[in-house]
């Protein structure tokens, strides 16, 4: 399958695709997921995630008297959400080039915090390569927490979901293949993308990760290959009760297993083992 403002018709292969394109054509074109024969529609709103502390604009002074993140429960993982497209920096002070955008594929950027010192955050990004990271000044974002977390283990072809630190859900996984792997690593969820009609073998949701494939640079001419995780397209035989290695690098679930991630909202930390 793939996804992106433009409907690839050349067939899926387990991996979701964003073509990359001029801005003003893509801002007419909303962000869609295709598969054989399917075509493009409107996607579904990104789900929220409630901030727990504000941090807004102010003087560098300002900034670097706010505390750290908040201290939360174990399980809990403080995100951010950019205000708006922030200064990239490589150490607090320390800037280097580009910027973090606001905005991916026109969904708000909510990020997870993986450090924080007084008035700087560091947090994962959704682009390439694989593992990014950046520091922001605390002034740009606003925090919230998410108390999930989702591990795939690739050794044993399982999904598990934790709440609060607590398992709360473990199932098997179609994952990619020797050939097309899914990417170990440490990504997040971006956002949840509606599926194509009228396939329904992508279940009610799509979950758009920060994963790349290692192995696909460019699907069909898109510009990159980004892992997803949705239904069984049609594999819940080969998935059975343990798993498989079916996929071009996203995770197929059963229908069932899917809908329990529908409360995960982004910025949700995954972490795909071996």
């Amino acid at each position: 399958m793939t996804l992106g403002p433009f409907a690839a018709r050349a067939g899926w292969r387990g991996i979701v695709a964003i073509a990359l394109a001029g801005a003003a054509l893509l801002a007419a074109i909303s962000f869609g997921v295709a598969s054989c024969g399917g075509g493009e529609h409107r996607a579904a709103a990104s789900r929220a995630v409630v901030p727990k502390t504000v941090a807004r604009p102010g003087t560098a002074r300002d900034r670097a008297a706010r505390p750290q993140a908040p201290r939360q429960a174990p399980g809990v993982t403080t995100v951010a959400t950019l205000l708006a497209s922030a200064p990239r920096y490589a150490h607090p002070g320390v800037r280097e080039p580009g910027s973090v955008p606001s905005s991916w594929w026109y969904r708000q950027s909510v990020l997870p915090v993986l450090a924080a010192r007084p008035g700087w955050v560091q947090v994962r990004l959704a682009q390439r390569p694989n593992g990014s990271t950046a520091w922001l000044p605390a002034g740009d974002v606003t925090l919230g927490t998410t108390p999930y977390r989702i591990v795939v283990d690739l050794a044993t072809t399982r999904l598990r979901l934790y709440e609060y630190g607590r398992l709360v859900l473990s199932v098997p996984a179609g994952v990619g293949t020797v050939g097309d792997p899914t990417p170990t690593g440490a990504y997040f969820v971006a956002f949840d993308e509606q599926p194509p009609q009228p396939n329904p073998g992508y279940g009610p949701f799509i979950m758009v990760t920060s994963a790349h494939s290692p192995s696909i640079a460019d699907w069909a001419g898109s510009g990159d290959a980004i892992i997803g995780i949705h239904g069984p397209l049609g594999a819940d035989t080969e998935i059975g009760a343990t798993g498989a290695r079916i996929s071009n690098g996203c995770i197929r679930l059963h229908l069932k297993a899917q809908e329990r991630l529908a409360e995960v909202p982004p910025g949700t930390p995954i972490d795909v083992i071996r």
